[in-house]
Formats: C-alpha cells, structure tokens, sequence
C-alpha cells in the first residue's frame, strides 16, 4: 500500500509500505494512484513527495506477481499519471531505486537520492527489459551510450555516479525525504514542461546504424546466447527512431516476447532459487538454520597459497582479525605482497577503508591457538591435512571451529583426527576465493547443527552465497564435473577435438569449454588428485587396462601431463599459448597427432561427431549425476546444484542450471537419451540412468518445484 500524509503545510507526502524493498505490488500501485489524486486534488498541497518506509525508496516490480493474473492499475499508466501532475513531484532515494523503482522515479519531476543509495535497471538479469518506460526515458535523460551501458547490463550505480550520468539532481549525505521537501517547496508553482522526461528530444548518435549494430554484435558476444541483452538494444533504438509514444508500444512488444520467453523463466527460477536455498535443512535433515551460530571475530588461515591468500582476503574485508600462518619464508614473503596488493586494489575498488592492520602474519601453526574459527587451506594432500588437524585439535582452544579448504577429501576422515569431530566443518571455497561468490559448506556425519550454521552465517559475512553439502568424495561441484570431463576425454578419443568440443560448450553459454577451462585451472591439480586416487594408469597402459571393472577410463588427461603439458601455466596443454601464463588458446598441431597416434595404438577409429552427440553427452552425463546425488542426500533439493553451477562452474544463468535445463528439455528426453548413450557405451556407468530420473520421467515430469515434495520420501524409496 501507499500511506499519505502533509507535510511542512503544503507537501503532500506519499510512503510506499511493502517490507521488505517496497515492490510495487497491485495494492502499492493502487496506492499510489488514489494518493496522488488526492494530493493533486488538495489546494493546500503545492507540491509532492514520493519516498519508501524504512529507509528504502522501491526495488520494483513484484517478481512473485510474474506467471500471475496481474491486478490492480498497470505500472506505465501510473508512471504517465505522475509525471502528467500539475504539481511537481520530487522522488527521495533512500536505500535502492530498481528495476521500476528507478522507472517510477524517472516519471517524477524531479529526484534526491542519499549518497548511499544505489541506483539501476537490473531487468535483463531475469530474462527481461525495462518494461515502465526505462528503456524510453533514460537515453533521452542521459544519452543513448550511458543508457546502453546501464539497460543491458543492468548494473547498479551509486548515488555520485546517477548524480554525474544525470540521472539524479541532488545528492545528499542526510535523509533524503528532508531534503526532497526542501526542494519540492523551492519548485512549487514552477513551470514543469520541462521536467517531464518523455517530452525530451532522444539524442541520436552520428551514424547511428553503425553505432546500434556495433553495439549488437558487443553485447550479443558478453550475452553468450542470452537474448534479454540484445532485445533491450532493439528497445533502446526505437527511443531514437521513434517518438515517446511508438517507441513505448515497441518496448511493450519486445517486452511481451521477452517475458514468455524460457530464458526468462530460467532467469526468474535461478533468483528465487539463491534467495531460498539458505532456509532449508541440510540432506540430512539436520535443522542447521534452528541453529544459533557462534560468535566469530578472529579466525585463522592456514597455508598460503593462492586459496589461502583469496580467504585471507574475503575475511579482513568482512571485518575479522585474521592471523595467516605460512610455514615456508619465501612463501609467506610471496604471500604478504600479493595479499596487501588485493586488498589495496579492493579498498580502491569499493571505495571502503583499507584493512591492511587487521591481519597478522605467522610461520606456525602455534599463531592460531587463540582464534575462533580456522581455516585450513593446504593443497589437496590427505596425509598433509591429517597432520594439521591433529595439531590444530592439541593447540586451539576449546570450541574453536576447524574447517577444511578441501575440493573433495572426506571430511569425517579430518574430523577422526581431532577430539571434538562436531567441530569440523568443510568450506570450499573457489577460485578465486575473493572473488567467487560460491561457498560449498560441508557437513561431514559428526559436524554439529551449530557448527554449520556458523560456518554458513561466516559465508554470508564474507559476500558468499553458502550452500550446505553432504560429505561424499569430491561434494556437488566436482563430483558432477567429473562425468562431464570424462565424457569430453572420451569424445577425443572418439574423433572430436579440443577445439570441437570446446565451441559447442560455449555456444550453449559457458564461458569456457571443457579443455580451456582445464587448460587455464592447470591440468596438474587434476592430475595430482587422480594419482592420489590411484586412478592413473602408466603410458605403457593398453586397451584392456582401460577397462577397470566394467567401467571404461580415458587416460588422456594423465598422458597430457606425463609431457609436462600442464595448461597455460607452461605454455602448452589440450592448446598451445604464445608463452607460459598466456591467455589466447590456440590450436596445437602436437595435440592433433598425439590423438591420432593414441587412436591408433589403441585400435580405435576416428569417427564423425555431430554438434548435438558433444552437448547430449557431456551435459547429460553430469545431470545424470546430479539426480544421483539428489538421490543419495548429498545436495537438499534441486535449486542448491543449480546455484552451485551457475556460481561455482560457470554454467549460463539464462539456462536456470543443470537441473531446471533437465527439466526444460523434459525427463522423458533426458533419459531417452542417456539410455541410447549408455547403450552404446555400455562400460560408460555415468551413461546410466539413475533411478531417481526414472521415477520422476515415470511420473510425468513434474515441474521442478515439486522435485523436493518427492525427494522428503525415504530414499529407499527413490
């Protein structure tokens, strides 16, 4: 609703209420419009104020409203009947102006906005455009190439930038409703012609052709086959070639198409899908967000390579004490300098206080007795974290938590090393750890519910969106990656290429395809954790050694190393690079021969493979293994594998994630197709269907919402 009252005599005060951001839901929208005619129908009331209760102005639309019968007065309309007003009206920014938030604000005459508000058009993000007039009103504002920039990116700005790019006309580091009624009584009887936005001349740029079809094929390359990018460049070029009025009928056509669209729906489910995974029990059924979690204000990292630099980081800027323990001088030297350089670079970026003080530097392990939480983040060698663990259980003191850094080690084994094995949590963090959002937090059989929500509510603190995971060899991520790699390797062996491979990937919308990915992450780290395995076979290995009981295993990855090929870091990998550390991939004649040579020896013909044999068997092979888990308790429900890929792995947000794609495509497809596969393939087990996808493909695919209903039944079951 919208609550109205006077102010200072003569200005109409009216206060959007719709906890927790405002969104203009039917009965807000209908507020507004029975208060603005109220205001305008008042003679004592010389000017308005729009402002939002609890220090936020509007976050937009009301998303949940979406696939809905919409009700109420239609947003454009609304916005036409203020900026229509006789009498001007001043929007006050507090806290954020969104989506139709800022579209709202756009119809006013007039905007103040507090120096910490943040600003912006966030609608491609859900499959969408500007659909309030936004896409109309902001390049006759500020120009087509800032709107541009703004609309199809959806990018949020700060109060100082919206007051630079002209978006706003007044800053303040006070409240922003004062100094809105300041200004509207300054303004009150003042001609509002030009005030009113849509009124304005669209600036067309010289050669504007070229520059809109420029701007297309940039923005259609960053979108990786997201559509809502380029449609929000069609809307913004009928600002120009159009007037106010056809050009807000074509943003209505556009946005119509957009919203019917599967991208859209994928886009929506992913947001809701962050947003509700933190208010479940773990797969187990441990109640972790009953929890109290524990107070943390000084941790400990241990190890500092480039995780433990990245976790140093992310906990210095979330406000902690952090003591960082290196055991080797030249590293920890190394350490230090690459540590004060993020942060610095950081505090620049983010415009916040550097926070240089609050680390202290040690060579033992002894420098964490006294902390609240540890962080251990060695590279992935059992026996090496075993020993750490033993020492962190005789010298920190009671309570402390201990949490592993590992991608895949088995957390109830570190725990078995320590006297309080409730205590030991995993986070998993990624690379890199300042950067990525994604936090898997591990529950190994023994961790306690508190112990998670702490390391859960620590995640949060440092910007991490925290999903919990049951404890099993290499977790959600990269136990579901493994197929998908194996399959690629396969692939190779089949008759494909790097290159091949690697351009259907990324014409389905990763940013990196398979062998890039491994070739910039480093094809040692993988290496190292297949030898400590046991799952490498010597080069002399023959066809039958790649056969180990039943199941089929390519040895590419492991032959690859054997030369020294490591990926980017030494110049040479599935590609070759100008030098080691470069970054442009380019075809390697070596490669080519080395699979040819290998098919040969090993007796295998290089045969035809089509665009849709790379897709179908890489992605369904790791969403098969993702029903897997699903039925095994590892991952809650489906939404926490999604948010785990889209964050963690790269795979494109307009897709929803594995599991909504599963979904999409329809299950019945899905295993239609996994089954031909494994047919084919019969010692290829990932190729299998699981049960848990019969049972649901048997039950006429339910939507995914419904996914975890049936996943509560006991998992004999499944």
């Amino acid at each position: 609703m919208a609550f109205y009252s006077r102010v200072s005599g003569s200005v109409g005060m009216i206060t959007l209420q719709n906890p927790p951001v405002n969104a203009l839901s039917a009965p807000v929208r209908q507020g507004i419009v029975d208060t603005i005619h109220r205001a305008l129908s008042e003679p004592e009331v010389k000017s308005v104020v729009i402002c939002g209760q609890n220090g936020t102005f509007c976050g937009g639309a009301d998303i949940k409203e979406f696939g809905a019968n919409m009700s109420g007065p239609p947003l454009v309309p609304m916005i036409h009947l203020i900026e229509a007003a006789a009498k001007p009206v001043v929007a006050a920014i507090e806290g954020i102006a969104l989506g139709g938030g800022l579209e709202l604000a756009l119809g006013c005459h007039y905007r103040v906005a507090n120096s910490k508000a943040r600003l912006g058009l966030p609608e491609v993000t859900l499959g969408l455009l500007p659909g309030a007039g936004g896409t109309q009103r902001l390049p006759r504002l500020i120009g087509v190439p800032a709107a541009l920039e703004l609309i199809t990116t959806g990018r949020h700005v700060t109060a100082a930038e919206a007051l630079q790019l002209g978006i706003i006309d007044e800053v303040t580091d006070h409240n922003a409703v004062d100094a809105a009624v300041k200004l509207a009584q300054s303004v009150a009887g003042k001609p509002l012609d030009a005030r009113r936005i849509s009124t304005y001349p669209c600036p067309r740029p010289p050669d504007s052709d070229v520059v809109f079809e420029k701007v297309m094929q940039e923005v259609r390359r960053h979108a990786r086959g997201a559509i809502a990018p380029g449609t929000c460049v069609q809307a913004v070029r009928a600002a120009v070639a159009l007037p106010y009025a056809k050009g807000m009928e074509r943003e209505k056509e556009l946005f119509a198409t957009l919203f019917t669209s599967g991208q859209a729906r994928a886009l929506q489910y992913y947001f809701f899908a962050q947003r509700a995974i933190g208010r479940w029990s773990t797969p187990s059924g441990a109640r972790w967000d009953t929890s109290k979690p524990r107070p943390v204000r000084k941790a400990a990292v241990i190890g500092l390579g480039t995780m433990g630099r990245g976790i140093t980081v992310s906990l210095a800027q979330a406000g902690l004490s952090v003591v960082a323990v290196e055991t080797q001088e030249k590293q920890l030297l190394a350490a230090k300098q690459a540590v004060t350089g993020m942060l610095e670079r950081g505090a620049k970026r983010r415009g916040a206080p550097l926070v240089l003080d609050q680390i202290k530097y040690g060579r033992s392990v002894q420098a964490a007795a006294d902390v609240d939480l540890v962080i251990e983040a060695v590279f992935e060698d059992m026996a090496l974290k075993r020993s750490i663990f033993q020492q962190l259980s005789r010298l920190c003191k009671p309570g402390t938590l201990l949490c592993t850094n590992t991608s895949g080690l088995d957390i109830d084994e570190l725990a078995s090393q320590t006297q309080s094995p409730e205590l030991v949590v995993g986070m998993h963090f990624f690379a890199p750890a300042h950067v990525m959002k994604l936090l898997e937090v591990v529950h190994g059989p023994r961790s306690s519910p508190e112990a998670l929500a702490t390391a859960m509510q620590l995640g949060k603190k440092m910007g991490k969106v925290s999903v919990a995971v049951g404890n099993c060899r290499c977790f959600v991520g990269n136990r579901m990656l493994r197929p998908y790699v194996m399959q690629a390797y396969f692939l190779l062996e089949e008759g494909a290429t790097p290159e091949q491979v690697d351009q259907v990937l990324e014409e389905f919308g990763f940013p990196m395809g398979v062998f890039k990915m491994s070739d910039l992450s480093g094809l040692d780290v993988a290496w190292r954790m297949r030898k400590a395995e046991g799952l490498v076979l010597p080069a002399s290995a023959g066809e039958s050694a790649r056969i180990r009981e039943g199941s089929r295993y390519s040895p590419l990855g492991d032959l690859i190393c054997e030369q020294g090929r490591f990926g980017q870091k030494t110049g040479r990998g599935w590609y070759q690079y100008d030098k080691p550390g470069g970054r442009v991939a380019k075809p390697d004649p070596w490669l080519h021969g080395f699979l040819e040579e290998y098919r040969t020896r090993h007796g295998l013909a290089a045969r035809r493979i089509d665009h849709q044999e790379v897709l179908e068997r890489c992605l369904y092979a790791l969403i098969n293994e993702g029903f897997q888990i699903l039925q095994d308790g590892i991952a809650a429900g489906p939404e926490d594998i999604d948010v785990i890929y889209v964050l963690g792995y790269g795979w494109p947000r307009h897709r929803g994630g594995p599991m909504f794609f599963a979904g999409q495509v329809g299950l019945d497809k899905v295993l239609e197709r996994l089954e031909h596969y494994h047919q084919v393939h019969p010692d290829v087990p990932a190729l299998k269907p699981c049960s848990l996808l019969r049972r649901l493909a048997a039950s006429g695919s339910p939507p995914i919402s419904r996914w975890r209903e049936i996943l509560q039944k006991p998992r004999s079951q499944l």
